[in-house]
């Protein structure tokens, strides 16, 4: 695979020429979900980290601060009740750049987007999120958003509230580099910065209780997509990633290099949803590698889980972002109409979310929604190119049955087995794994009760074993129930004559 300068790489996904985007939130035609969409944001430090403040010139150090966007299901009536605009999340952008008190009226002339009348009106547009709204009760899957190169945690503020009403609860930080808001010039270091950044907010994930903390899952659009992947090879809670047009595509000998990196890591469901392929036109006058429209090594190397790769083929790279679509400039060479990128930004959300529905929620209709091909979900066949790869079927093992056990605080547990063996007939429960449980469980006081049961389970499963008669015993010993242990330390005995911690404690029980 060729290289590619980071500068042209730049140039490749955000060119811009003097065309005005003609789009509104409300054509974007999402079909949202039966949850209002709660928004807040605030900051929090990373003490174990330092971090400049880069345009007030001091050399003073302060915490890492992590800016951080909760969208959120409630279930309140939002009647009467005024929504957030979209200059509301640019205010949180501005936060983000660290010019919290740059007056409104500058906001366009000072980052990123051109201050036109159609980016004017823009600003004023009604979104589906409202500040403060009471939190839907109960635990949600959980989705991490990481953002594109240097930007803000509000970038795809759209997708994030469709994600919420459909029952997610999704969280983004902003793209900062390692020591001041702008990357250095090292990439793989500022990577691996953004991965630490997404840790840090998995790490608040069990003081927040809408989290659900065993359906947790990133999405990435652009740079984020690289440091979504460190993220998940290092942190086995993250079961799916979702990349948007992710940079991993374009570099992924970056990840290839980490020492955290190996395809075999990378184990867990993946959704690439690339761009279009630019015209060969384009490539050759922006000084581009024309070898680039061919390449997806991440998706070519791994292959232990369920993957996909769905080309866009209406879709340039900046618009599989809201701030994208509403405020980019077109590049009348090869982008295609607003209604078109609409149209295509939509069927990225629903793409999304029913990929996340799938290996998070356990949808069936949602699995067999992306592994279907367009044309089978009613999609114009010239929309979307499709590919995927099953990965091996994964055998249901005591790990899974001891999580889902646990899930269910041990209760009914031969329910459970039985339940658990009819779906997964590959199911074996070794006694051993059986026996460590049991006592790991029983000489922990709040949890002694559900030992003993595990210890019943695995005696019905292995009923001529010593060794389970003998802890089981030892379990009854610790809850003071004498008489049960020694009948136990006995049937132990009558097994195995030559257990020697048996006769032991029977000596002791029976003075």
């Amino acid at each position: 695979m060729k290289k590619i300068g980071l500068v042209g790489l730049i140039a490749l996904f955000f060119l811009t020429q003097l065309t005005s985007a003609q789009t509104s939130l409300k054509e974007f035609n999402l079909e949202f979900g039966p949850y209002s969409v709660g928004f807040e944001h605030f900051t929090q430090y990373d003490s174990s980290r330092t971090y400049s403040r880069v345009s007030d010139y001091s050399n003073s150090k302060i915490p890492r601060p992590i800016s951080t966007s909760i969208w959120y299901p409630s279930k309140a009536k939002t009647g009467g009740l005024e929504p957030l605009t979209v200059l509301n999340y640019w205010e949180v952008l501005k936060e983000e750049e660290e010019w919290e008190h740059l007056p409104n009226e500058f906001l366009l002339d000072w980052f990123y987007y051109s201050n036109t009348p159609e980016n004017q009106a823009h600003m004023k547009e009604s979104t589906l999120a409202f500040k403060a709204l009471p939190k839907a009760e109960g635990k949600f899957p959980v989705i991490l958003y990481t953002p594109s190169f240097q930007a803000s945690s509000i970038e795809n503020f759209a997708f994030c509230e469709f994600l919420a009403s459909h029952g997610y609860l999704v969280i983004s930080g902003p793209s900062r580099g390692t020591d001041t808001r702008w990357f250095g010039n090292s990439t793989q270091k500022e990577m691996h910065t953004q991965a630490r950044d997404v840790e840090f907010l998995l790490a608040q994930l069990s003081s927040n209780p809408m989290a659900d903390l065993e359906k947790i899952a990133v999405a990435g659009f652009s740079f984020g997509g690289l440091s979504n992947v460190i993220a998940s090879v290092r942190n086995k809670q993250i079961k799916a990633n979702l990349s948007l047009d992710g940079t991993e595509r374009y570099h992924y000998e970056w990840i290839a290099e980490s020492p955290f990196y190996s395809d075999e890591k990378m184990d867990i469901p993946y959704l690439h949803l690339a761009q279009k392929k630019i015209p060969d036109s384009v490539m050759k006058a922006d000084g581009l590698d024309p070898s680039l429209e061919n390449i997806f090594p991440l998706y070519d190397s791994i292959g232990t889980n369920d993957t996909y790769k769905l080309q866009m083929n209406d879709l340039t790279h900046s618009y599989f972002a809201t701030m994208g679509i509403l405020f980019g400039t077109r590049d009348p060479r090869q982008d295609k109409s607003d209604r078109e990128i609409m149209d295509s930004y939509k069927l990225v959300c629903q793409y999304g979310l029913n990929f996340l529905n799938a290996y998070l929620k356990e949808d069936k209709d949602a699995l067999a929604f992306i592994q279907a091909k367009p044309e089978s979900n009613g999609i114009e066949n010239r929309l979307i190119s499709f590919e995927m790869r099953k990965g091996p079927k994964k055998e249901y093992s005591f790990e899974d049955f001891n999580d889902y056990a646990s899930a269910n605080n041990y209760q009914n547990l031969k329910s459970l087995y039985e339940e658990s063996k009819s779906k997964h007939p590959e199911l074996m429960m070794p006694e051993g794994k059986m026996n460590s449980v049991g006592l790991q469980l029983v000489f922990n006081p709040e949890t002694s009760q559900k030992g003993i049961d595990m210890f019943l389970l695995a005696l019905e499963l292995y009923p001529e074993s010593a060794n389970l008669y003998d802890s089981l015993a030892e379990g009854y010993l610790f809850i003071g129930e004498k008489e049960k242990a020694i009948q136990n330390f006995e049937k132990s005995l009558e097994l195995y004559p030559q257990n020697t911690n048996a006769i032991k404690r029977l000596k002791q029980l029976k003075k």
